[in-house]
């Protein structure tokens, strides 16, 4: 594959670094300070830019016919534009706040776990996330993933940052600790005991890894897909 990476800060040269080993080309480096550039010759587009960047990068490779794979988060709030955008064109689009395929099997077993404790109203629940200083939004969009898996599955009606725990909210507390590549953790408590479960990358490369997988999958595809679709879950 020829492959654009939007965004050229440590995930970027993560991503190059495994593109490379698995045999594709890295023909297009977008960073802040790119101005002009022409993006119709590539494959595949990977998305890890800044929030105030995104949204224009990745409709701009829409409009040229080219599929995104976009773990940006912090610019969801366009998001329904951004799809809208990429289905006008006949483009191909996944968009994910985490890669990781270890992660993507945390938010299905959270999911799980959260349509278990559904009805035991004796147990609380809250979440902690923890990310490197870098880290411009919080909380995390893997954080928001995680509430709004629970939310699906259970009487919570939304989430909140650095709150006491209520009935309705969860309550979620982000971290910022430097060298941290991301550790996700979600915990109900009650008089008697507590259960967690807990997600702790080691280092980047799981999250480049999925996305370069993820673009692998996206190529000669329309649509808009997720990584269930990538995975089969």
């Amino acid at each position: 594959m020829k492959i654009a990476l939007l965004g050229y800060g440590r995930m970027g040269r993560a991503i190059e670094k495994i593109a490379l080993n698995r045999g594709h080309e890295i023909v297009l480096k977008i960073d802040i300070n790119s101005l002009e550039y022409d993006i119709s010759e590539v494959d595949v587009a990977i998305d890890f830019s800044i929030p105030s960047s995104a949204f224009n990068n990745i409709t701009n490779c829409f409009k040229n016919g080219v599929p995104v794979v976009s773990g940006t988060t912090g610019w969801l709030d366009q998001f329904d534009e951004a799809t809208a955008i990429c289905t006008k064109n006949k483009s191909g689009f996944i968009s994910a706040t985490n890669f990781s395929l270890g992660v993507n099997i945390f938010f299905e077993l959270n999911e799980q776990l959260a349509k278990i404790m559904a009805d035991l109203e004796d147990y609380s629940i809250s979440m902690e996330e923890i990310h490197h200083t870098q880290k411009l939004d919080a909380p995390s969009g893997t954080a928001i993933t995680l509430a709004k898996g629970i939310i699906k599955n259970s009487s919570k009606r939304k989430w909140e940052l650095d709150v006491s725990t209520s009935n309705n909210t969860i309550p979620i507390v982000a971290k910022r600790i430097p060298e941290v590549p991301g550790t996700h953790s979600v915990t109900y408590e009650s008089s008697i005991d507590t259960i967690d479960i807990k997600h702790t990358a080691h280092n980047r490369e799981g999250f480049a890894l999925g996305a370069v997988v993820a673009a692998e999958w996206l190529v000669g595809k329309k649509g808009i897909f997720s990584m269930k679709d990538v995975l089969g879950l």
